[in-house]
C-alpha cells in the first residue's frame, strides 16, 4: 500500500466530511480531549510534539468510536521567550517569523492525521485573542486580584527579563540556562496566594499523577505554626513566623532578611555599624534565593547594633542581618533558637552567640543541636510539656498576652506577571500624572502590539522606546498618559485558552458562561510533566478567580491529567542541537508514512515513561501492517460460503479476539498504548493462524472477525484503515462504527491447556475440559500415554489441581 497517497487521500475525505469537527447537538456526550499547545519557535514539529500529539489522538478515536462526541481542538502558545528568541537569533521580526512556523507546523500537524477539530483553532499571538487576555487582566485587576508594586524580582541578565519564581531552576533561567539575578522593579502581580488553601485541597479530587499533585502541594508549602512578635528597641515589632513555638524560650538572638525595611532604620539608630551593613546588604543581594537558602552555603551574618525584648522572659537579644533569611518568604524575619535548629546552630557558633537548650531528647542523651520533639526544659511553666501539646500552650499563651497568635503560612508567592520583552500581550494600563494608575476601558481593546519595535533586548522593556504607542490619553481625564510599557507572562495567555477553544470565533466575549460550564473542564489533558507547578498551577488559579467572579461554575480546568514520558536522544540524554542527537520525525514519515510511524511510537515506548530514541523497529511495524493488508486482500478474495459450524477452532479464534478488545479497551484507557498494540499483534496472529490451520473455514465468522480487526486497529493507524474498511466494500468511514465491546462469555473456555506433573516435575501439556471435576481429570491425566508409563506400579497419593493452570500427581 502507498502509505503517502492513502494518508492524503483520506485527509481530503475527513476535511471534506467534516469528520472532526465537533457537533455542537452532541454536547451532552462531549469529551473534551486537549494536548496541550505547542510554541511555535522552531520551524518544525519534533519527536516530542508528535509523542504529545500522535498517540492522544489514538485515544480520542477510541472515545469517538465508543460513541463520544470528541472536542478536539488544536492552537499555538505563540507569545513569549521561545518565539522571540527565535526571532532574535534569525534577525526576523517576531510577528514574521511566528506566523511563517505557525504555517509549517499547521501543514504537519493535518499530515499526522489527528482529528483536530482546525474550525477551533487559536494563536495567542492574534488580536482576537490577545484582546481576550488584556480582558482577562482587567477582570482580575477590577476583583483586586491584579496588583502592582516594588519587589525584589529574578532577573535573567541574558534574556534580560523578569521571570517567575518558577521559572527559575536551580538558580538558573529555565529558558537559556543564565544564572539569575535578583534586582528591585515595580511589576504587576496576580494575587494567587488568597487562593492558596484552595488550590491545596482540590488537589485531592483530581485524577492527576501523585508526583505532579505532591509536587504542587510542596510548592504551596503549607506550614502551620505561630507568629511571635520580638519589640525592637526602636519601637517597631518584628514579628516572626515559626513552625515550633515550644522552642521560644531558646531564643537568644534575631535574624532579619537583608532587604527587611527596618534595616534602614537600624543604621539610623547604629551608625557606628551603618558601614558594615552596607557592605553585607551589597553582598547578600549578589546571590539568588536558592544560594541563600542552600545548607551548604557558609553561613554569615553581621550585627546590626539594635536589640529587641523578648516576649516571654523579657530579656534583651541581639538583632543580626544574615542571607539565610529572604524577605520574601514568611515575615522577612526569624526568630535563632540554636540549639534545636542547624542552621541557626552554625550561625551561633561561628559568631559566638550563646546557645540554650531548651528541649530534652526522651530517654536518652541530647546532642545539640537537637531538632526533634522532646521534653521542654529551661522554659518556666511550660516545662515537662512535649510536643502538639506544648506548641498549642505556648500559643494560646502567647496569644493571651497579645504577644502572638496561631498562623497558617504558605510558599507560594503572588504570581509576577510583567515581562520587559517585546513579544506578548501589552498590559491594558495607562499611567497618568494626575489620576495614576487608570485601567484600559474594556471597549477599548484590544491595546495593540506595534510591529515597528527595536525588540532585541536593552535591559528595558522595548515598547518603552516607541513614542507612537507609549504616548496615549487618559481614559479617566483626557490627558496626557503613558501606556505600560511591559507586556504579560506568556502563562497569562494559556492559563484560560482551554475555555477559549469551544467559541474561538466568538469576537463578542472570550466565552460565555453557558458553553464553558457545559464543555468543561477538559475531561483528559495531556502533556508533559515540566508544567506542574507552572501552568497547571496559573490554570487552577485563574478558573477559581473566574468562578467567583461568576463567569463559570466549576472549580477545576482539569478533570483528568496525563503526562507523557520524554523521548530521548539514541545517547540516552536529553534531544539538543547543540549535543547533535535530535531527532527528526520527517524523515521518517516521508519513508514510511504516517500511521506507521505513529504505530511505531506507540509500541517502541511506554507512554508516560519514554526512554531514549531506537529506529531499529519501525520497519518491523511496517512488515506487520503488510501482513494484516494481505489478510484483508486475502479475505476479499474468499468467494465459497464454507461451513457454518462454530467447532473448536472459531471459539479458539473468537477468544483471541474479546481476549484483544478486553485488554485494549482497558489499556487505551490508562494510556498503556505499547500493550495495546501487543494485543492487537496478537489477534492478528490468531488469525493468520485460522487462515493457514482452517481449510474449510466459517466464511461469515471470519470476515465480521476481520473487520473487528480492522475497528480495533483504526484509532492506532486511522489512514490505513479507513483503506482497508473500504476495501472491504463498507461505504462510511471506519470511524462512524462502534468500537467492539468484548463478550465475557467468549472468554470462558471449553478446554483449557495444563501443565501435567508427575512428583512435580514437569511431564507433558494437555488440553483439559473446563468443566471437569478434579477426580474426572485425575482419571483423564492418569491415561495420557506420557503419564500413564510413569504410574505402573505405583500408587497416586495425591492429585493437586490448579484449575486452568495445573495438574501434579504425587504417587509412590
Amino acid at each position: 500500500m502507498d502509505m503517502k497517497s492513502v494518508e492524503s487521500k483520506w485527509q481530503a475525505k475527513w476535511e471534506k466530511s467534516k469528520l472532526n469537527v465537533f457537533n455542537k447537538k452532541n454536547a451532552d456526550k462531549k469529551l473534551y480531549v486537549l494536548e496541550m499547545f505547542s510554541y511555535p519557535s522552531g520551524a518544525n514539529l519534533h519527536v516530542g510534539h508528535w509523542y504529545n500529539y500522535g498517540p492522544t489522538d489514538s485515544y480520542a478515536r477510541f472515545k469517538k468510536m465508543q460513541g463520544f462526541e470528541v472536542f478536539q481542538p488544536m492552537g499555538f502558545d505563540a507569545f513569549g521567550l521561545p518565539a522571540e528568541n527565535y526571532a532574535i537569533k534569525t534577525g526576523i521580526h517576531p510577528k514574521d517569523s511566528t506566523e511563517k512556523n505557525i504555517a509549517t507546523m499547521e501543514t504537519q500537524l493535518r499530515n499526522m492525521g489527528a482529528m483536530f477539530d482546525w474550525t477551533a483553532e487559536i494563536k495567542t499571538c492574534e488580536e482576537d485573542y490577545y484582546k481576550w487576555t488584556q480582558w482577562l487582566f482587567l477582570q482580575l485587576y477590577k476583583k483586586g486580584l491584579a496588583y502592582r508594586k516594588e519587589a525584589l524580582v529574578n532577573w535573567c541578565p541574558s534574556c534580560e527579563t523578569v521571570l517567575a519564581n518558577e521559572q527559575v531552576i536551580d538558580t538558573k533561567c529555565e529558558r537559556c540556562g543564565s544564572v539569575v539575578h535578583r534586582k528591585d522593579m515595580t511589576q504587576w502581580f496576580f494575587k494567587i496566594t488568597d487562593y492558596a488553601e484552595e488550590l491545596l485541597e482540590d488537589l485531592d479530587g483530581l485524577d492527576w499523577p501523585e508526583k505532579t499533585k505532591l509536587m504542587q502541594k510542596n510548592w504551596i508549602g503549607r506550614s502551620t505554626g505561630c507568629e511571635i512578635e520580638f519589640e525592637c528597641e526602636t519601637g517597631d515589632t518584628i514579628t516572626v513566623f515559626t513552625t515550633r513555638p515550644d522552642t521560644v524560650f531558646g531564643v537568644n538572638y534575631v535574624v532579619l532578611a537583608p532587604e527587611h525595611p527596618l534595616v534602614e532604620k537600624l543604621k539610623e539608630a547604629h551608625p557606628e555599624q551603618a558601614e558594615a551593613i552596607d557592605a553585607y546588604v551589597r553582598y547578600a543581594a549578589e546571590a539568588n534565593d536558592i544560594e541563600r537558602l542552600s545548607t551548604a552555603r557558609e553561613k554569615t551574618g553581621v550585627y546590626t547594633g539594635a536589640y529587641a525584648i523578648h516576649p516571654l522572659t523579657g530579656k534583651k537579644i541581639p538583632v543580626y542581618l544574615a542571607d539565610y533569611v529572604l524577605y520574601s518568604y514568611g515575615t522577612g524575619a526569624v526568630m535563632a533558637v540554636a540549639a534545636h535548629d542547624e542552621r541557626d546552630y552554625a550561625f551561633a557558633t561561628k559568631y559566638g552567640l550563646p546557645i540554650t537548650q531548651v528541649i530534652q531528647k526522651v530517654g536518652g542523651e541530647t546532642v545539640l543541636p537537637f531538632c526533634e520533639d522532646g521534653i521542654l526544659v529551661n522554659s518556666g511553666e511550660f516545662d515537662g510539656l512535649s510536643g502538639d501539646e506544648a506548641r498549642d500552650a505556648i500559643a494560646v499563651h502567647l496569644t493571651k498576652i497579645g504577644k502572638g497568635c496561631k498562623k497558617v503560612n504558605y510558599r507560594l508567592r503572588d504570581w509576577s506577571v510583567s515581562r520587559q520583552r517585546y513579544w506578548g500581550a501589552p498590559i491594558p494600563i495607562v499611567h497618568c500624572e494626575k489620576c495614576g494608575v487608570v485601567p484600559v476601558p474594556e471597549k477599548d481593546l484590544p491595546v495593540k502590539l506595534p510591529y515597528d519595535v527595536e525588540f532585541r533586548p536593552t535591559g528595558k522593556s522595548p515598547l518603552a522606546s516607541h513614542d507612537g504607542f507609549m504616548n496615549c490619553t487618559c481614559p479617566a481625564c483626557g490627558g496626557k498618559a503613558k501606556r505600560d510599557p511591559d507586556t504579560l507572562d506568556t502563562f497569562v495567555c494559556s492559563s484560560w485558552y482551554y475555555l477559549r477553544y469551544p467559541e474561538a470565533n466568538n469576537d463578542k466575549h472570550a466565552f460565555t458562561k453557558e458553553v464553558a460550564d457545559k464543555m468543561s473542564p477538559v475531561d483528559v489533558y495531556v502533556g508533559g510533566a515540566e508544567h506542574a507547578c507552572m501552568h497547571l498551577l496559573y490554570a487552577r488559579f485563574i478558573t477559581k478567580a473566574l468562578r467567583d467572579m461568576g463567569y463559570l461554575s466549576f472549580d477545576e480546568p482539569f478533570k483528568r491529567l496525563v503526562h507523557q514520558g520524554v523521548i530521548l536522544g539514541p545517547d540516552g540524554n536529553r534531544m539538543s542541537k547543540s549535543k547533535g542527537n535530535v531527532v527528526s520525525p520527517d524523515k521518517y514519515v516521508d519513508e514510511f508514512g504516517s500511521d506507521i510511524f505513529r504505530l511505531y511510537l506507540m509500541f517502541g515506548f511506554s507512554y508516560t515513561e519514554g526512554g531514549p530514541w531506537n529506529d531499529d523497529g519501525i520497519k518491523s511495524i511496517a512488515r506487520f501492517l503488510e501482513k494484516v493488508e494481505r489478510l484483508v486482500q486475502k479475505t476479499g478474495e474468499i468467494e465459497k460460503e464454507g461451513s457454518a459450524e462454530i467447532t473448536a477452532d472459531e471459539k479458539n479464534l473468537n477468544y483471541a479476539k474479546h481476549y484483544a478488545i478486553k485488554n485494549i479497551t482497558r489499556d487505551v484507557e490508562a494510556f498503556s498504548f505499547n500493550t495495546s498494540v501487543a494485543r492487537i499483534m496478537e489477534y492478528v496472529n490468531a488469525l493468520q493462524k485460522y487462515d493457514a490451520d482452517k481449510e474449510t473455514k466459517n466464511v461469515t465468522f471470519y470476515k465480521d472477525c476481520i473487520d473487528d480487526l480492522i475497528r480495533i486497529l483504526a484509532p492506532f493507524a486511522p489512514h490505513f484503515a479507513e483503506e482497508l474498511w473500504e476495501m472491504r466494500g463498507h461505504k462510511d468511514s471506519v470511524f462512524e462504527e462502534s468500537y467492539p465491546e468484548f463478550d465475557p462469555q467468549a472468554l470462558v473456555k471449553d478446554e483449557v491447556e495444563y501443565a501435567v506433573q508427575v512428583n512435580s516435575k514437569i511431564k507433558t501439556k494437555m488440553m483439559i475440559g473446563a468443566s471437569l471435576s478434579n477426580e474426572e481429570i485425575q482419571e483423564l491425566v492418569a491415561s495420557h500415554p506420557d503419564v500413564s508409563p510413569l504410574l505402573e506400579g505405583k500408587t497416586v497419593k495425591k492429585c493437586i489441581v490448579v484449575k486452568g493452570r495445573l495438574v501434579n500427581l504425587i504417587v509412590g
